[in-house]
């Protein structure tokens, strides 16, 4: 794929949705984080309805420390492997308050120090909570990339890297939000909707449906 028409695809998606952003309901970096590690394996829908009343009760580092292991675990219970995430992010508070002054970092090497926390969720955060042009390739952006051939890849690190060299500058900081959102609504698994899509006529995968 040429670099016209990568530029044609993200000046559609763009029209489509000038200002895009997750879905993960948050409103503020420590919110934004936790949900985003919440939401591994879940459905940013089931880790809403939790954070919602969670964050009512606590929303700072500290308030989730007083808050304790037991009472969280209470409110991510309905959400997949939430025994593992509740201790994530009791441990994650304790460095937050311990090196951080209770604030979540803005740089990636202090990010992915925190437990739960990988390359994905860091880019997430850089990107969606302090506006840098990161892209987290999740399960539906590394299909809509290789479908597509936007920048096709053998792994999300390398679709990743493919992305940061061939995204034009100017969508970088939405392509994150763009390609899931296409993903997850259009460009589905297991039958994308190529009859709705407005990439259609640019996208190079070989087996459109109607």
């Amino acid at each position: 794929m040429n670099q016209v028409k990568r530029t044609d695809i993200f000046t559609r998606l763009r029209a489509e949705n000038p200002e895009p952003t997750t879905e993960l309901n948050f409103g503020t970096p420590f919110e934004l984080l936790v949900a985003v590690v919440l939401s591994a394996q879940a459905t940013d829908v089931s880790v809403n309805q939790a954070t919602g009343p969670l964050y009512a009760a606590a929303n700072t580092p500290q308030a989730m420390l007083d808050l304790g292991l037991d009472r969280l675990r209470d409110f991510i219970k309905t959400i997949g492997l939430f025994n593992t995430k509740a201790a994530n992010v009791m441990k994650t508070c304790r460095i937050l308050v311990d090196e951080h002054g209770g604030e979540v970092p803005r740089r990636r090497e202090a990010l992915e120090a925190l437990p739960g926390v990988g390359r994905k969720t860091a880019n997430v955060v850089l990107n969606t909570a302090f506006g840098e042009p990161t892209i987290a390739v999740d399960t539906h952006i590394f299909r809509v990339s290789n479908r597509t051939r936007i920048a096709p890849g053998k792994t999300p690190r390398q679709v990743e890297d493919r992305l940061l060299r061939r995204v034009p500058k100017e969508f970088k900081r939405g392509a994150h939000h763009w390609l899931i959102l296409h993903g997850r609504y259009t460009c589905t698994a297991r039958k994308p909707r190529c009859g709705a899509c407005v990439i259609s006529d640019l996208c190079e995968f070989e087996d459109k449906t109607e």
